[in-house]
């Protein structure tokens, strides 16, 4: 076996391929080249846990004696001694209570962490959220409550607030109405705490458009293909030609939602869409007026009417 680390870039690679990518065997612990099958080290240590658990398991035993992988953003790199239940009289004092207990072995710093992690991950469950969007947001929350700017807000706030800013950053926006949805905080005071962050953080989120829901929102009410690319030519086409100024793009999503449906053989009634994007009736009436009288040059050329453009709605 040939020892191959660089020690000019600290990396580990093969001499022959530096650029080629390595295989892990879990199983040996060694890395391998994917070229010239060189192992280029040995004796990895696996940081996962020694035991896999099942579900149908109810002894309620675990069997685990190295506890979960190590994690980045607590405190020590989490590594923390569990201390398990007692079972014997040697466990317990005179008067029964516990010799030796987890709280001692935690600060609260790292308790208040764990309990946000939980609420995050618990959040991006109830709504679908892939694990990158998870990550940014404890990373986002690890930054917030090292650098104590929000003294005074909840943790359950923050978590929320991190969660929306995350969704933003990773280019697949919720609308605070959703996030609010799945958390036990107000809309009101998760946007005070997503201002406050962004200006503690020094960072930025991209502006909003109307894209950023289309393809959800049809998906949600069953509508086909066709209908999602006129709603999306026609949400386009009114914002280019400033007819809806000052009104949401989740609202102009959903007034171009309602307004090529109509048109379509597959309509979809404004409570319908309301209740999927989480607006009034009113707000898309509202939208959905200014638009009315342009509708000519919002539809797309290729687009087939069920319904002409003078036989559609009039508020």
């Amino acid at each position: 076996m040939a020892s191959s680390s660089s020690y000019k870039t600290n990396k580990v690679c093969c001499s022959s391929h530096p650029d080629a990518p390595l295989i892990e065997d879990y199983r040996a612990g060694d890395q391998i080249c994917s070229e010239c099958g060189l192992v280029v080290g040995d004796r990895v240590i696996d940081v996962g846990s020694e035991w896999r658990t099942f579900s149908n398991e109810k002894n309620g035993v675990d069997p685990s004696r190295v506890g979960g992988p190590e994690n980045p953003l607590l405190g020590g790199s989490d590594l923390t001694t569990m201390i398990g239940p007692g079972r014997g009289d040697a466990s317990f004092d005179s008067f029964g209570v516990a010799r030796y207990q987890n709280r001692r072995t935690m600060n609260s710093s790292d308790r208040a962490l764990i309990n946000a992690f939980k609420e995050i991950n618990a959040m991006a469950d109830r709504i679908n959220l892939p694990r990158t969007i998870v990550d940014r947001a404890n990373n986002l929350f690890k930054q917030v409550h090292d650098g104590r700017n929000l003294k005074g807000r909840s943790n359950d706030a923050i978590a929320s607030a991190c969660l929306y800013i995350a969704c933003r950053q990773e280019g697949v926006p919720r609308t605070f109405k959703e996030i609010c949805a799945v958390s036990k905080i107000s809309k009101r005071e998760i946007g005070r705490c997503f201002k406050l962050i962004l200006k503690a953080l020094e960072t930025s989120v991209d502006l909003i458009t109307t894209g950023d829901f289309m393809s959800r929102f049809c998906s949600n009410l069953g509508l086909p293909n066709m209908v999602q690319r006129a709603a999306t030519h026609i949400a386009r086409r009114a914002v280019e030609l400033d007819i809806v100024p000052g009104r949401s793009p989740i609202s102009v999503a959903a007034a171009a939602i309602y307004m090529a449906s109509q048109a379509s053989e597959d309509k979809r009634s404004q409570k319908e869409i309301g209740d999927i994007a989480g607006v009034a009736d009113v707000t898309i009436r509202q939208s959905y007026k200014l638009m009315y009288p342009h509708a000519a040059n919002l539809f797309p050329q290729d687009f087939k009417f069920a319904t002409p453009i003078e036989h559609l709605p009039q508020m």
